[in-house]
C-alpha cells in the first residue's frame, strides 16, 4: 500500500472505486486514516470492496450506489450526498469506460462521453459548494495521455459522425482536460484545487463491458504486462494528499510529474463552448 500524508478527519469520495485505479485510491486513503465514500454502479462489487478494504486498512468506506450513464442518477446519488451534511474534502472522479461499438443511454447522449466525463461534469459542479465549504479541498479527475489523438467538435460531441472506439474514448479524456483547466481556472481563490491526472497503463477491467473474444485473449496479457492499479495510483494520490500541492492548481499529472502545455494550442473559445454545451446538457452550472 502506497505510505500517504495521515488523512485523518478528511473525507473523501472515489467514483468509480469498487475496482481497478479507483479502489486502489480509496483503499490508500482509506489506509491513511480518510472517511472514504466508495460510488458505483454494481452493489456487489462495491459491497465486495468495501468488505475488502476495511479487513486491509481497518477503516470501513461507506458505498454510494450510483449508475453514471443516467442524468436522473447523478442528480440523486449528489441530492443523497448533500443532505448527509458531511464535508467532502476530495473529490476523485475516476470512472470510466470503453465501448467498441456506439451505445447510447436512455437520453440519447453516447455512453462513453456520458460517463467519463457529463457524469464527472454534473457530479463535480453538483458538489462544488460542499467542498467549497470544506476548504481546503482538491477534485482530481482522471484523463489519459490519450487526450492526443482526440478531437473536440462542439456540433458532433455524441459521435454520430465517425465513431471509433479509440477516438470516443480519446475524446473523452479531451474534454475532461479542457473541463480540469477550464474549472480551476473558474474557482481560482475559492480554496479548491483542480488537477487532472494520467495514470498511464493500469491493470484494470475498463473493458470487461465489452465480452469478445479478443478482450478474452488480450486481458491476462494486461494483467501481465501493465502496472498494478496501486502502482499507478500514486500519482493521484500524490495529487490528493500532499501538503505541498494544496495550493497547486490547474496541472496535468502524469509519473508523478507535472506536464508542461498539457494543450499546445490552447482555444479559450473551444472550452468555453464546451462549458456551455455541457452545462446545456447536464442542466447544471457553477453556483453564482
Amino acid at each position: 500500500m502506497t505510505s500517504l500524508h495521515p488523512m485523518t478527519e478528511r473525507v473523501c469520495l472515489v467514483t468509480g472505486a469498487s475496482d481497478g485505479h479507483g479502489r486502489a485510491v480509496a483503499e490508500a486513503l482509506a489506509g491513511a486514516g480518510a472517511e472514504v465514500i466508495l460510488l458505483g454502479r454494481n452493489p456487489q462489487k462495491c459491497e465486495a470492496a468495501q468488505r475488502e478494504i476495511a479487513e486491509a486498512t481497518g477503516h470501513k468506506p461507506d458505498v454510494l450506489i450510483c449508475d453514471l450513464a443516467i442524468r436522473s442518477e447523478v442528480d440523486r446519488v449528489a441530492d443523497e450526498y448533500l443532505s448527509g451534511g458531511r464535508p467532502l474534502h476530495v473529490l476523485v472522479n475516476n470512472a470510466g469506460l470503453v465501448n467498441l461499438h456506439r451505445k447510447v443511454n436512455a437520453e440519447g447522449f453516447e455512453l462513453t462521453f456520458a460517463v467519463n466525463y457529463l457524469s464527472m461534469f454534473q457530479l463535480t459542479l453538483r458538489l462544488f459548494e460542499r467542498l467549497r465549504q470544506s476548504a481546503p479541498a482538491r477534485i482530481v479527475n482522471v484523463s489519459s495521455d490519450s487526450y492526443k489523438i482526440g478531437k473536440l467538435e462542439l456540433d458532433n460531441l455524441q459521435l454520430e459522425r465517425g465513431y471509433s472506439v479509440s477516438q470516443a474514448y480519446a475524446r473523452s479524456k479531451l474534454a475532461i482536460l479542457h473541463f480540469s483547466l477550464e474549472l480551476a481556472r473558474r474557482v481560482e481563490g475559492t480554496g479548491v484545487t483542480v488537477n487532472a491526472v494520467d495514470p498511464g497503463p493500469v491493470a484494470s477491467n475498463i473493458g470487461a463491458n465489452n465480452p469478445s473474444f479478443l478482450y478474452t485473449l488480450a486481458r491476462p496479457m494486461i494483467r501481465h504486462l501493465f502496472p498494478s492499479a496501486a502502482r499507478a495510483a500514486r500519482t493521484c494520490l500524490r495529487l490528493a494528499t500532499d501538503p505541498e500541492l494544496e495550493t497547486s492548481s490547474g496541472g496535468y499529472w502524469r509519473s508523478d510529474k507535472q506536464r508542461e502545455r498539457p494543450l499546445k494550442n490552447p482555444d479559450p473559445a473551444l472550452s468555453a463552448g464546451l462549458w456551455r454545451e455541457s452545462v446545456r446538457l447536464t442542466g447544471v452550472d457553477l453556483p453564482s
